[in-house]
């Protein structure tokens, strides 16, 4: 008998095939798990390693042994007119061929779902429950406030002079920042805080929204050099004030001031809150450089170029007062890449004005979270922002900004588990802020948490109902459970016409609605392709056109789209893991794989 007749009788053939085919079917499976528990990615290629390993050994273990009515027996001790392999034959024909079917369906799924999600029709009364859903739910519960707790609310003005709002602001932000220093304590982030700006509060509504147990509130009188502020700190279970006091002075003792007042905090507190009170920051040594560089920090969000030349007036008063610099580096960075600069050269006065801060004061932490930006934003360079955000993390472990730009570097270089972690973190300091939930709901997507994520993109689309992708990112968590009627419903909500077209593009075609997609797709590309060519991948991807998926990965890459940095999370594009492009373009990223 031939060596290869021997192989078929003793089903050698058959075990190999059975081996390759369940091993298949077990690596999906074990990539649904990674998704589900949250395992660490390479969980999956762990047990891809001991099936590789286990393979010749199955296949000798064939050859060596047969199955027999009494057991398995050494092949050679089995008498040819006693042996039963062709029955075991046939049951390992019907082995692989129920596996097969099983293979088969999984590929369907995978085909119409993007690799391992099932999507399907709702119905109408599911569709409704969706949107009874309670949209007042935050993602994640928030610890009740304790006594290691505190919002700084923005101080009022009273001066009189709508000119002076910047310095109101700015005394009550310089306050929040020294008071975040404590670790012991933990303090509402400013974007929460200021959503109260302007508003007649209720300090127990305000307390237990922001989800803290005091209130340090004020109002400010500045007239030229000369400045009167009052503030006071409240218990807000019972509105009993706990401190106030008015202070009449010059800007030259302002940081006076401002030492008194958190110090008379932490003196009403220290009982059950604080061991020590020592925190240092950079002081400067001309006053008006301060109230220069308050000016640019308030005009940061409003008026790029007024904040670029205050910050630089606050340089030229002190050039050794490194939060001017810091200032300074972070309205480059802006005007750079948000098209008011040439990139380049943005980014280059961004760096070394990073760097000047970094050098006057290694201890500022918002000089890191510069350098870290512009490493993030126009670097690419993911170890280096990484680096720089986790420095200002530990300088100011309740920092709420520091702990996003962590979360979201965890996130870029596949740590989901970690970043889910800070995102949460940071929802705790900063509830109010709708990018918060937007951040933790990206996250929870990627691990296939999408009830979670759901109620996520409902928190932010309750904070800022007509903010740019809320719509969108709701119908993409929809849309991943099935839910596609209810997807597109919520998606053609979408404000922005370009983050509404990339969604139509995914919900027609989920829903089988070919040309509808083709539409939606085609208007994208031609009038936003300098702007959304990695959304553009994204559908190519979820529609199974993989040669053109990579082809606006290219293109995604050439512009410096930021999107890109998603894509080792992004369920649309798990189709395209298995090709050999795929991880290359990872390599080009200098991701890991």
């Amino acid at each position: 008998m031939s060596v290869i007749a021997e192989l078929k009788r003793r089903n050698v053939f058959r075990v190999g095939i059975l081996y390759l085919v369940a091993s298949w079917v077990l690596l999906q499976v074990g990539e649904l798990l990674v998704g589900l528990l949250a395992l660490p990615p390479w969980t999956n290629k762990l047990l891809f390693a001991a099936l590789l390993l286990g393979f010749v050994p199955a296949v000798i273990f064939s050859w060596v042994y047969e199955l027999t009515p009494e057991g398995l027996k050494r092949e050679h001790k089995v008498e040819r007119n006693q042996s039963i392999t062709a029955d075991t034959a046939r049951k390992l024909d019907l082995t692989v061929g129920g596996l097969l079917l099983v293979a088969i369906a999984m590929l369907a799924v995978n085909w119409y779902s993007g690799r391992g999600v099932g999507l399907r029709r709702t119905t109408a009364s599911e569709v409704a429950a969706t949107q009874a859903a309670d949209a007042t739910s935050p993602a994640t519960p928030v610890p009740a406030g304790d006594l290691r707790s505190i919002a700084v609310l923005p101080f009022v003005n009273m001066s009189g002079d709508a000119g002076n709002e910047y310095f109101a602001d700015g005394l009550s932000e310089e306050l929040l920042n020294l008071l975040v220093k404590l670790p012991e304590l933990r303090v509402a982030a400013r974007t929460s805080a200021f959503k109260f700006k302007g508003e007649k509060i209720d300090v127990k509504d305000v307390a237990q929204k922001l989800n803290v147990a005091h209130i340090l509130e004020g109002s400010v009188r500045k007239s030229g050099n000369k400045v009167r502020i009052t503030a006071q700190l409240i218990k807000a279970a019972d509105g009993y004030h706990l401190w106030s006091e008015t202070y009449d002075r010059t800007l030259d003792d302002i940081f006076v001031v401002q030492d008194d007042i958190a110090g008379e905090v932490v003196k009403a507190l220290k009982l059950t809150l604080l061991g020590s009170t020592s925190v240092t920051r950079s002081r400067p040594v001309d006053p008006e450089a301060y109230n220069l560089a308050l000016q640019g920090r308030f005009f940061v969000e409003h008026d790029l170029q007024r904040s670029v030349d205050y910050f630089r007036r606050a340089r030229e008063r002190d050039p050794d007062y490194a939060p001017a610099w810091a200032g300074l580096s972070q309205a480059y960075a802006y005007q750079a890449a948000f098209g008011y600069a040439p990139v380049a050269d943005g980014f280059r006065r961004a760096r070394e004005a990073a760097e000047k801060a970094l050098a006057l004061d290694p201890q500022l932490v918002d000089a890191h979270l510069a350098m870290g930006w512009i490493q993030l934003v126009h670097d690419w360079d993911w170890e280096g922002a990484d680096a720089s955000f986790r420095t200002a993390l530990d300088l100011e472990p309740g920092n709420a900004q520091a702990l996003r730009r962590v979360a979201g570097q965890a996130s870029i270089l596949g740590r989901w588990s970690e970043a889910i972690d800070l995102a949460n973190k940071a929802i705790e300091r900063d509830p109010l802020r709708p990018g918060s939930y937007s951040n933790l709901g990206l996250n929870l997507l990627t691990v296939n948490r999408d009830i979670e994520a759901e109620a996520a993109f409902r928190k932010t689309l309750e904070l800022d109902p007509d903010g740019a992708s809320q719509h969108l990112m709701l119908g993409r968590a929809l849309l991943l459970q099935g839910k596609t009627d209810a997807a597109l419903q919520e998606t053609q909500q979408e404000t922005d016409e370009g983050w509404r077209l990339s969604g139509l593009s995914l919900a027609f075609h989920a829903l089988g609605r070919r040309g509808e997609s083709d539409a939606a797709l085609a208007a994208l590309k031609e009038k936003y392709a300098d702007d959304s060519a990695y959304q553009i991948a994204e559908a190519h991807a979820f529609r199974g056109e993989v040669d053109l998926a990579f082809e606006w990965l290219e293109r995604a890459y050439d512009q410096r789209d930021g999107g890109v940095t998603e894509i080792k999370g992004d369920r649309l594009m798990r189709g395209l893991i298995g090709d050999p492009r795929y991880k290359a373009f990872l390599r080009k990223l200098k991701l890991p794989e």
